[in-house]
Formats: structure tokens, sequence, C-alpha cells
């Protein structure tokens, strides 16, 4: 939804959070494995006064992944008062995945390309998965060309599609669907690439993103001429049905890193298994020198915030949030001032220390659920068990769904109006 890059921080212990002590009332269930994600989910939320009741009812989806809806306070808060009342009432829904009994694979998706947007319950069904939710920020606007395009980090199996960013805000959530097991952080990234004869290397200002044109250069039909920087920009067939089309210089490598062909403006539907690269600026003659009489190799390596190699591997997956809420059993949330930081729909993604999943939304700006600050949402972590946990897009993006596409929790657009969404996080049944 918003723009911004990321860097690694300190963790920061938030000013305040909140100790409540709650009534609970937690209905009966038909399933058997749902009494083990109760018992997780056991404290009461740390939200509002300490005398609010608070109810849970839970059921099993699949084997080892169960579906909590806690709701705290009964009474609708009034519409001047979402942001300030202490009475609540707050709505929200944890999955709890517990990969030493689940069969099944936690993922990453997104619709037909990285371009576009889709609901968060239309990804879920069209994955034939049994439940998710939405996960990365994305560029969001509608006059945008590419709506959907991640802001941050995108791996996809393997595959880097987007590239982490350096604004100390942003947290990356990084899935191994082979074992079923998260862990959040900071990544890093290098990307260059090497002509394989004259040993030429170029550096890539990012993957799958729209390249900038100098504004000393805009009008400039021929980047060539241009002396001021540019970008330098790795695409692949998934980002778009075509690549971004304008002033610059473009080369199409096949599937070996070998040109295909070179044009000296923007924009071609690539084949499966090509890639081009795009220039703008003066770097569009560092492009035509860089590929000049050879092949291409690509030099990509991820980084954890401790400078230790993240193998792409098959398996691997990569989403983006904001702000690590929780970390080593932890509050780290910053303090803030602003929209961002005020009550809002949240989704949040983390484990607990014995290695559970959760996945969990808290619905917002209603009456009927009036959503969490930064300081409530680390809370809200804390309480639900969650030993490293991050704040995902939230908003009008905030949406859980069902493996049918029905939708768990209600969103906070017109009329309960769901949101298409950049990707999603989902837990896929083995076949």
């Amino acid at each position: 939804m918003t723009t911004f890059a990321r860097l690694p921080r300190a963790a920061v212990t938030a000013a305040s959070v909140l100790a409540t002590v709650a009534t609970l009332s937690a209905a009966p269930t038909a399933f058997a494995d749902s009494s083990a994600a109760e018992q997780q989910l056991s404290q009461a939320l740390p939200l509002g006064d300490q005398d609010l009741a608070e109810t849970r009812t839970s059921q099993a989806l699949a084997k080892g992944v169960t579906l909590t809806k806690i709701v705290r306070g009964t009474e609708p808060a009034a519409p001047d008062q979402i942001n300030t009342t202490t009475r609540g009432p707050w709505v929200v829904n944890v999955l709890t995945i517990d990969p030493a009994m689940s069969k099944g694979r936690l993922k990453a998706t997104y619709g037909p390309d990285l371009a576009k947007v889709e609901k968060t319950s239309d990804l879920v069904r069209t994955a034939g998965a049994v439940a998710g939710v939405n996960a990365s920020f994305f560029t969001f606007t509608a006059s945008q060309l590419y709506p959907g395009e991640q802001v941050g980090l995108g791996i996809f199996d393997g595959k880097l599609l987007s590239e982490p960013l350096t604004d100390p805000a942003e947290v990356n959530l990084l899935i191994d669907a082979n074992s079923n097991k998260v862990l959040t952080g900071h990544l890093r990234w290098t990307g260059s690439v090497v002509n394989r004869n004259t040993d030429v290397r170029l550096p890539l200002e990012f993957v799958n993103h729209p390249p900038v044109i100098p504004a000393a250069c805009a009008t400039l039909p021929d980047q060539t001429a241009c002396t001021q920087p540019g970008d330098v920009v790795l695409f692949t067939k998934e980002f778009a049905a075509a690549t971004p089309a304008g002033a610059g210089v473009e080369v199409v490598l096949n599937r070996y890193g070998c040109v295909v062909r070179t044009a000296t403006t923007r924009g071609t539907a690539l084949a499966p298994g090509q890639t081009s690269l795009q220039a703008t600026g003066k770097d569009t003659v560092a492009l035509l020198a860089a590929v000049a009489n050879g092949c291409l190799n690509r030099d990509i390596k991820l980084m954890n915030q401790n400078g230790d190699d993240v193998p792409l591997r098959s398996g691997l997956y990569g989403v983006t949030g904001r702000y690590q809420l929780t970390s080593g059993g932890e509050i780290v949330v910053p303090d803030g001032t602003g929209s961002f930081f005020d009550r809002n729909p949240r989704t949040i993604a983390g484990t607990t220390q014995d290695g559970k999943i959760l996945l969990a939304t808290i619905d917002g700006r209603q009456t009927t659920s009036v959503g969490t600050t930064m300081d409530e949402t680390a809370a809200v972590a804390d309480a639900l068990g969650l030993h490293d946990a991050i704040n995902l897009d939230g908003g009008g993006s905030t949406a859980m769904a069902l493996g049918d596409g029905t939708l768990v929790n209600h969103p906070s657009g017109a009329g309960g109006a769901e949101r298409a969404v950049g990707d999603a996080i989902v837990f896929v049944p083995e076949r």
C-alpha cells in the first residue's frame, strides 16, 4: 500500500504494553484437535478495560490446522470513538498451523502475474488452500499500470521476483515450504550481471520494478545521450504480459543468458524462459557495453541481518511486512505517530517458541471491531504466544479466507468489500 525501504535495525521495546484480565468463554467444538489450539491461545488479549468479556470459538480446518475466533467486548463502539475507546470491541481471527501434525505446505502466492491484484479469497481458492491471509505491501494505487507490484521482498518457490529494500521499517517473512519453518528478520541483497567473455559486471538496481528516467533527461527520446545516472532493472516473465514501455534500452536474453534482441526503446513481451534488462539515463550505455559480444551470468545473492547467505532454492518463499512486532519473545515494535500507528485493521504472521505458525487478522475501523494501534498489535502478538512476529499489510487489505473463498473476517471496505491485493500466504494440503 505504501512505499518504504528497509535496513537492519536494532529492536526497540514498545513504550507501553496493555496488561488486562478478561473473562474467557470458549464454545465447544466438534473437532478433537482444536483443544490444543485453545490451550495455545488461552491468554486473554491485553486490549481495553480489564472487565471486558472475551469469547473464543475454534474449529479444526484440517489435521493440525485450527481457526480460532476471539471477540473481546460486547457493545458496538460509537463511530467517533473508534480510535480512542477502551471498551472495544475487537474481533481477532487466528489460524494456527502445527507443522508436526499438519499435512501440507505453507507458501506465498500471487495472481496471473506480479503486476495484477487479486482478492485474497480468490488467491486462496485458486491455490487449492485450506485457508490464507493477505501478505505483502504493494503499489496499490489503482491509477498505476502495475498495482500489484510488491514493495519489498518477494520470493516465490526459490525465485527472487522482487528485491528487499533498505528502509529500516521493512521486515521480511521467510517460509521454507519443504519443512514448514518460518523465520522473520531483515534481508539484504546484491545483484549484478556479468559478461562471460569480457567479465564486465553491471550492477542491478531493481528486480521487476519500472526504471525511472532521470528528470533532466525526461524529454530525450534517446536515453544514450543522457549524462545522468538512471536505473538498470532485471525483468522476468512473471512480472506482466509485457515489460514496462518507454524511453531507454532493453536487452532480451534467452534461458541461457544470451542476447536475443536489443532495442533502443523499452517494452516487450517475454517468451517462457526469457528475461530482459532495461536501462535508463546514462546506464543505457553501460548496459549496451555489458552485453556486447557475449552472454551474461546473473549474480544475485541474499543475506540475512547477520550477513549469512540465504540460498535461493526450491520451496523458499518470502514476503514483506512493516515493523517487527516481537523478536525472541520480546515486544520490539518502535514508537511512532501518524495514521499508520493509529488503530487500523491488521494482519500478523509469526511463530511460537515451539514452532507453530500463526496467521491472524484483526478487524478495524468499524463499530463492531475498532482495530489496533501498533503497540496494541504487538501486545496481541505477544499474548497469542508469538515468539517472533511481523506486521503484514493491513488496513483495507486485511483479509482471511477459507479454501472455498469464504471470507473469515470482515474487511473495512464499504459494506465489507474485500480489496484486491498483491499476494497472499496460504496453507495448501498434500494431494
